[in-house]
């Protein structure tokens, strides 16, 4: 199904028209996949949908000083919050910019997703967005499409055009968190 096939297709969720929407207006051809089992964590996607834990996004809202920012990093890794506030430091700027992870009410409240289901993209407000480079490295990578079941399968040079993310090393290897 194309995405102005699932956009028209009566059931779908509207988080999930959100991101199809989002998908559309930055040229973006997704379609949606749905996994009863549910996709909320990295293991559990990658599972259900039967690629390397690698390959699934992880979108996490933190909070710095100007306000919140999505951060998308591999499934495998987790964010380092000191390569992070170095990256987000003003060029020529001494110190660190503060960081911290949102609280699920904060993520909610930037993307308008809960936890489990942010998606890269279709927020309630445009935000600032990091892309880990490690991601850059994978042919598809699977994202949230805004509910805890729901992803879909994007080029990550693509998603990172989609979102305007900055390009960054930002992650260390490690469990997954989130």
């Amino acid at each position: 199904m194309t995405d102005a096939e699932a956009a028209e297709a009566p059931g779908w969720h509207p988080n999930v028209s959100r991101v199809l929407d989002a998908a559309a207006g930055q040229g973006l051809a997704i379609e949606i996949r749905r996994f009863p089992e549910g996709t909320r964590t990295a293991a559990d996607a990658a599972r259900a949908v039967g690629c390397s834990v690698g390959q699934i996004v992880k979108s996490l809202v933190f909070v710095a000083d100007d306000g919140p920012i999505l951060v998308l990093v591999s499934g495998a890794d987790r964010a380092d919050l000191d390569l992070l506030s170095s990256a987000l430091q003003p060029s020529g700027s001494a110190g660190r910019t503060a960081i911290r992870r949102a609280t699920a009410d904060e993520a909610r409240d930037a993307t308008g997703f809960s936890i489990g289901g942010i998606p890269p993209i279709g927020h309630a407000r445009p935000l600032p967005v990091v892309i880990d480079e490690g991601l850059l490295r994978h042919e598809v990578v699977w994202a949230a499409a805004g509910l805890p079941d729901a992803v879909f399968a994007v080029a990550p040079a693509d998603l990172a055009r989609a979102t305007r993310a900055r390009v960054v090393a930002i992650a260390t290897g490690g469990p997954p968190a989130g």
